[in-house]
C-alpha cells in the first residue's frame, strides 16, 4: 500500500485568540489554589467581573460540542462533562487549559457517538491516497484561514456552515472538527479516536486522519467557491 506523504505542517492549525481577560482569569483562579484557606468574601474577589470569560469559554465548547454531536440537551452536558473532568487547577497557562477542556470534551463526545453507533468510528481500513481537491493538510489550502473559518461558524453564515457539516459523512466531520475546530494535530487526532471511538476505532492512525481531513477541507473549498458564484 502506498504510503501517504507526512507534511510539515502537522502542528496544531493556528489557535483562535484566547477570550478578552482570560489570562487574567486564570491568574487568579490559580493564586486560589495556594493550599492556604480561603474565606467566601476572598473568593468572589478574586473572580470579581469573570463571568463573561466563563460564558466565553462555556459557549465556545458548546459550539464545538453541537458540530460534533447536534444542537440541543447532550452537547450540554458534554460541555458540562469537560468543565468538571478537565484538569484545568493544574493549569496557570489559559491556553493550557484550553486545550485539557477540549481534550476533555471531544473524548466524552467521541464516546458519546460511540455509544449512538458503535461502527460509526470505526477505523477506515487500507487508506489509499485520495486524489482530492486539496494536496495539503492546512486551512490554508481550502482557500480560508483560521479566523476566517471561527467567523462563519458564529456569525451569519452559521447555519450554513452547520449544515454543510451535516451533509459530511461521520468520519469526515468529526476529523474535521477534531482538526479545524479544536486544533489538534493528525497525531492528536488520531489518538483521541482510538482510545474513545468505540473498540473499532483502534486503528486510526496520523495518515488515516490526513486523508479525511483533507476530503474535509475539499468539500469546504467547493462550498466556499458555490457561495462566491451565487453572490456574483
Amino acid at each position: 500500500m502506498a504510503r501517504e506523504a507526512t507534511f510539515a505542517n502537522d502542528g496544531p492549525i493556528s489557535a483562535q485568540p484566547m477570550p478578552t481577560g482570560a489570562q487574567a482569569f486564570s491568574e487568579r483562579v490559580h493564586g486560589l489554589l495556594d493550599g492556604q484557606p480561603k474565606d467566601e468574601a476572598t473568593v468572589a474577589r478574586a473572580l470579581e467581573g469573570m463571568d463573561d470569560v466563563v460564558e466565553s469559554i462555556a459557549a465556545g465548547l458548546y459550539n464545538m460540542a453541537s458540530m460534533l454531536v447536534g444542537e440541543g440537551e447532550d452537547s450540554v452536558r458534554l460541555v458540562e462533562t469537560a468543565i468538571a473532568t478537565a484538569e484545568l487547577s493544574a493549569c496557570n497557562d489559559p491556553s493550557q487549559s484550553r486545550k485539557s477542556s477540549r481534550r476533555a470534551l471531544c473524548a466524552a463526545a467521541l464516546e458519546l457517538l460511540a455509544k449512538r453507533s458503535p461502527a460509526s468510528l470505526a477505523a477506515p481500513l487500507g487508506v489509499e491516497p485520495a486524489a482530492t481537491c486539496i494536496e495539503d493538510d492546512d486551512l490554508d489550502a481550502a482557500g480560508v484561514s483560521r479566523e476566517e473559518l471561527e467567523s462563519m461558524m458564529a456569525g451569519a453564515d452559521r447555519e450554513r456552515v452547520r449544515t454543510w457539516l451535516a451533509s459530511l459523512s461521520i468520519e469526515v466531520r468529526t476529523v474535521f472538527v477534531l482538526r479545524a475546530v479544536a486544533g489538534f494535530t493528525a497525531a492528536e487526532t488520531a489518538g483521541l479516536l482510538t482510545e474513545h471511538g468505540g473498540p473499532r476505532a483502534s486503528g486510526w492512525t496520523a495518515d488515516a486522519v490526513r486523508a479525511f481531513f483533507r476530503q474535509g477541507l475539499c468539500s469546504l473549498a467547493s462550498q466556499l467557491l458555490q457561495s462566491t458564484v451565487s453572490s456574483h
